[in-house]
């Protein structure tokens, strides 16, 4: 079977040589593809050089619009293979528990594999980044509720995945919320995960992450929040729904008073606003209702897919 192994990269010239030779030491038949994501130090060079110099097979491959997302995406159309692994450039995860990632998909027991840097406690040992953890904790728990599972690391970029998975799997997104929903969707149309924990270790000394706490952790926020409307539509716009409702009953209280009492309306506003807000309560539910049943029918269209898939295999 021919693995490919995916390795995105953005201004990794410190690591991404010693992440290319750990790898092809472990997996010398398998195929390497560096993704250049627009590097502007010395990536690029550096990932040649070390191909000659491994004489490994792959090729360098270019994504210049940034994201990791997008790079992967510029693999994932580019690359054949019959299972692939993804991992950082970065040298944080360890190349010699490839053998433990790759097994699972290889044997046919998962689609996806993640190799889990919480559940040993190694990701919030190395970590000196804490809000990212925190990031991480957040949008499993969400994750997790959504979908009554128990995915341990939700996060990680270290992954094996097999070929229909790859096949599948559309990448709509551009940067980090790649791992997000890389899991969202293989929750979603019931794929099988394994996570097997892994031994992480944070980025040596000079290598700089391009991560930023305070926009990544507003891009949490966001994109927890298109999760819950995207994914759960009948709950998101439901809530909503009820939301408006009771308001409706708050400020509807002093009118109907008024008509009780008085037979005449003298809170006239409080009147309109308790109308506006039973029309957008009734709006509410019915985009709730017509986008569940829009996302049952997708559901159904990809195991409908599956079938095909599998058939022309």
């Amino acid at each position: 079977m021919r693995t490919a192994i995916i390795i995105p990269a953005y201004n990794e010239e410190q690591t991404i040589a010693q992440v290319m030779q750990e790898f092809h030491h472990e997996l010398p038949d398998c195929e390497i593809y560096i993704v250049d994501n627009n590097s502007s130090d010395r990536t690029y060079s550096i990932a040649t050089e070390t191909y000659q110099l491994l004489g490994c097979k792959g090729r360098l491959l270019s994504e210049p619009r940034q994201g990791k997302a997008l790079a992967v995406r510029t693999a994932f159309q580019s690359v054949d293979a019959d299972v692939y692994l993804m991992v950082d450039g970065d040298c944080t995860y360890p190349a010699d528990q490839v053998h433990e990632i790759l097994a699972p998909v290889l044997n046919g027991e998962a689609d996806m594999v993640v190799g889990d840097r919480l559940s040993d406690g190694h990701y919030s040992k190395e970590n000196k980044r804490p809000l990212h953890d925190a990031g991480n904790r957040l949008i499993r728990w969400m994750i997790n509720r959504l979908y009554d599972a128990q995915l341990k690391d939700i996060l990680s970029g270290y992954r094996a995945f097999s070929r229909r998975f790859v096949d599948t799997f559309p990448i709509l997104c551009r940067g980090f919320e790649l791992e997000t929903n890389l899991a969202l969707h293989a929750l979603d149309k019931r794929l099988k995960i394994i996570e097997i924990p892994v031994v992480y270790k944070d980025r040596p000394e000079g290598s700089v992450s391009k991560l930023n706490t305070i926009q990544d952790g507003a891009r949490v926020l966001f994109l927890m929040f298109n999760i819950f409307r995207i994914y759960r539509p009948f709950s998101f716009f439901g809530t909503a729904s009820l939301f408006c409702l009771i308001l409706s009953l708050f400020a509807g209280v002093l009118p109907v008073l008024d008509y009780v009492t008085e037979k005449y309306v003298y809170h006239i506003p409080l009147a309109l606003l308790a109308s506006a807000l039973v029309v957008l309560s009734v709006l509410f539910i019915a985009i709730a209702l017509i986008l569940d049943g829009m996302a049952i029918g997708h559901r159904m269209d990809f195991e409908n897919q599956l079938v095909r898939y599998k058939d022309e295999r």
